[in-house]
């Protein structure tokens, strides 16, 4: 007999150790983590309580992440809303610079526009070159991590040479690439390339919709 021969045994058997309550006290096994055997019974508990152990750690980082996704979904709502009350192109870059340096903790945010049919003597205006322009408009998705464009790091002066992470995101009209928001962040984790983009995502739609409100 081999083992395959005892587990068809047991399988065409299941009422066996019903039948036989006092084989599984009799049988001993090698506990897992080494040290004196144990008896088939007590083995059986010892692996039901490591999947436990296992499952409530899914579960745990689960909740984690949906509290945390519940968390991130409030403050876009409020930025949401604070962006559809504002009444002028001012109005929406303050409300976009407090709620993402206060609300979502990002240190450094700078926001730039161009082809816009109303212009302003702001920073947010300042021209760019044509090659930021070509490098915004192959964007597909906001760009997150360590960042080669000198240019975009100029818009945050002496702050750029501290900052190890960022996510660029393009502002569009329709297909057309008319802006760029960027954020940067000492922290080389805070933005990096695998992370998703949903909610970043979003945070450019919304302000694309809000800029293009106040300056067409």
């Amino acid at each position: 007999m081999n083992a395959q021969d005892v587990i068809n045994f047991l399988q065409d058997n299941p009422s066996f150790f019903e039948d036989n309550p006092d084989v599984l006290t009799q049988i001993t096994v090698p506990h897992h983590t080494g040290g004196q055997a144990i008896s088939l019974t007590e083995r059986q508990v010892s692996t039901l309580r490591e999947k436990l152990a296992q499952v409530q750690g899914k579960l745990s980082e689960l909740v984690g992440f949906g509290e945390e996704n519940d968390s991130i979904s409030a403050k876009v709502h409020h930025l949401t809303l604070s962006l559809l009350i504002a009444e002028s192109f001012e109005s929406v870059s303050q409300s976009l610079y407090t709620h993402l340096t206060e609300g979502f903790a990002v240190p450094h945010v700078q926001l730039r526009i161009w082809n816009s049919i109303l212009k302003r003597p702001l920073p947010e205006f300042v021209e760019v070159s044509e090659e930021l322009l070509f490098f915004a408009a192959d964007l597909q998705r906001p760009l997150c991590g360590p960042v080669q464009q000198a240019e975009v790091q100029a818009w945050f002066g002496e702050s750029a040479e501290q900052l190890r992470s960022w996510a660029l995101i393009p502002l569009r009209r329709d297909a057309q690439v008319f802006g760029m928001l960027a954020l940067g962040s000492e922290d080389a984790q805070r933005f990096f390339p695998e992370m998703g983009t949903l909610y970043v995502e979003r945070i450019g739609d919304l302000v694309s919709a809000a800029v293009l409100r106040h300056i067409g």
